[in-house]
């Protein structure tokens, strides 16, 4: 008799995704462990009451709306009312199917990407998180790995935004390249003429790179604080100049006046020379007067002036000179400066380049590094394909090297303590035993065990069932299968064996033409009382026990 559960509750049904991925698989698909709705693998699997299995998220999607005919059941041809309706709370969860899938080997199927694991782990820990996972940029709609995201963002989009060089306000790149070029630079242009951290240059001392912001009317005041140094250095140059005016004028202003002075002696011997005529004729006293009154008026005013000239000459070439030393002095200064600034400036100029040369360089590292890198996670991925495929193949050949062709089967299972305890914690709470057939084109069977019990058994009983499975001769075979099957635990003292026999229920799927790799399986969830094994017994030895199948051959 098949094995039973009480169907979940409304409120466990719940699920919110879909099977997993086939490509998830590290060894070959089975159909048993795939959804009849959504055909990929059972994620928190439901059976219904017709035997097939769905994913939670997927029963709960096709009987939302109603109830519904199973798909499968019809596809099968094996409909029939009202166990093929499928409807809230008419399925149950089937923890041993779970547990089963979640056990089985798998590899990311992101391309790329070297993850193993079991089901289990991959829907922990790395369904969401793995960096070779196909993601959409959600402005370009551009699809590339989640590893690629930020360069993307930063160098690739075409909707990614680009940043005024002053103040950091953004432009949409798209906008920029819709326009030709000339509008394009007229768009930055624009924005220059607004931009609060352009460079302008100040009207009074021409210093050039100071933010706009800093030469509005309300801030021109700490411009002039801060530059003060150069504003006197400014106005040295123009009394400078103006000096270097005057002592040019000075001179020519000196030779006119030394002109009217000569004009003036001149005159003064010209009125002596007639003064000394007249005395001659009689007129002696006249010229004693004369001569003393243009001695007293002109002598002191030629030196005089002179002096009062020489005076002031002599005080503007002092100042002259002092003020062109200060220059000098300050020019040398300028001059020293600016030599060590260009000195500083070449320096630069070359760290910059070599930096340009060494960034160069290393961005032609990292690539020629990622593509070497993905080089060696794809021959990775390769050779883990490939030792799944030899122990895939190391396993047919085990099952092929144990299988018989009588209809009769000993299956030893070795191990026994460690197994059960791992049926007990949920690792492994169900092992199948290898294919046997009835002759070598007859039927093919296997044994189910559950070490923990099963369904009513379940911590109580070892539970065993025997399972129909899908072979190369079904076609010549006369079904549904009707050969009584008897199932034996052996007693290694061959005494008191272990035995529970039936006759297959031909109206049960578990017994029609299989139609995936195994049907469901069938038989006895109380076959063995646990504390029959847990106490001394022979049928352990040596930490194994021995399960026998013998199938009824007659009429075949």
């Amino acid at each position: 008799m098949a094995a039973q559960q009480e169907p979940s509750p409304p409120s466990s049904l719940e699920g919110s995704k879909p099977g997993f991925p086939r490509k998830i698989l590290a060894n070959c698909l089975e159909d048993k462990h795939l959804c009849n709705s959504c055909e990929k693998i059972l994620r928190r699997p439901l059976q219904a009451q017709c035997g097939h299995r769905f994913c939670c998220f997927c029963f709960n999607r096709t009987v939302s709306s109603g109830p519904q005919k199973c798909s499968a059941c019809i596809k099968e041809d094996l409909f029939e009312e009202p166990t093929s309706i499928l409807k809230q709370g008419g399925a149950f969860h089937d923890n041993a199917a779970r547990r089963e899938v979640e056990a089985l080997a798998a590899v990311c199927p992101n391309e790329g990407c070297t993850w193993t694991g079991t089901v289990k782990e991959y829907e922990a820990s790395h369904e969401g998180s793995c960096d070779f996972t196909i993601i959409m940029c959600p402005s370009c709609k551009e699809l590339m790995r989640a590893n690629e995201q930020e360069r993307h963002n930063e160098r690739e989009c075409p909707e990614r935004t680009l940043n005024c060089k002053y103040c950091k306000e953004p432009f949409l790149l798209k906008n920029i390249k819709e326009h030709c070029q000339l509008l394009s630079s007229l768009i930055f242009q624009a924005h220059d003429e607004i931009c609060p951290k352009y460079p302008m240059m100040c009207e009074g001392c021409a210093k050039k790179k100071i933010p706009r912001e800093k030469v509005e009317k309300e801030k021109i005041h700490d411009h002039e604080r801060q530059c003060s140094y150069e504003h006197l250095n400014l106005l040295l140059h123009f009394i400078m100049g103006i000096k270097v005016s005057l002592e040019s004028l000075q001179p020519q202003r000196l030779e006119v006046a030394s002109q009217k002075l000569h004009e003036l002696h001149q005159s003064l011997r010209d009125l002596e020379l007639r003064m000394s005529q007249l005395g001659r004729s009689g007129t002696a006293p006249l010229q004693g007067v004369c001569a003393a009154t243009l001695a007293t008026s002109f002598t002191p005013l030629h030196s005089a002036m002179g002096a009062a000239l020489e005076l002031q000459l002599q005080s503007e070439k002092t100042k002259v000179a002092e003020l062109s030393r200060r220059c000098q002095e300050l020019e040398l200064k300028v001059s020293t400066f600016e030599n060590i600034v260009c000195i500083l400036n070449r320096e630069l100029e070359r760290s910059c380049a070599t930096m340009e040369a060494y960034n160069r360089q290393h961005r032609l590292d990292q690539d020629k590094i990622e593509i070497l890198s993905n080089k060696v996670r794809q021959l990775e991925r390769t050779v883990s394909l490939r030792d799944l495929s030899i122990v895939e193949m190391e396993g047919k050949m085990k099952d092929m090297s144990a299988a018989t062709y009588d209809g009769i089967f000993i299956w030893k299972i070795s191990d026994f303590t460690k197994k059960r305890q791992d049926a007990m914690a949920g690792r492994a709470p169900a092992m199948f035993s290898p294919a046997f057939y009835t002759s070598k084109y007859g039927y093919k069977m296997c044994l189910r065990i559950y070490l923990n019990g099963d369904g009513t058994g379940r911590g109580t009983h070892l539970s065993l069932f025997f399972v129909v499975m899908r072979g190369h001769s079904d076609a010549l075979l006369k079904w549904p299968f009707n050969q009584k099957v008897t199932l034996m635990l052996l007693d290694q003292n061959n005494r008191e064996h272990i035995i529970d026999a039936f006759r297959p229920d031909i109206s049960s799927s578990s017994f029609q033409r299989p139609v995936s790799d195994m049907n469901i399986a069938s038989g006895c969830p109380l076959f063995c009382p646990l504390s029959k094994l847990d106490s001394k017994n022979s049928y352990i030895r040596d930490e194994t026990i021995f399960i026998k199948a013998i199938v009824d051959l007659s009429g075949l």
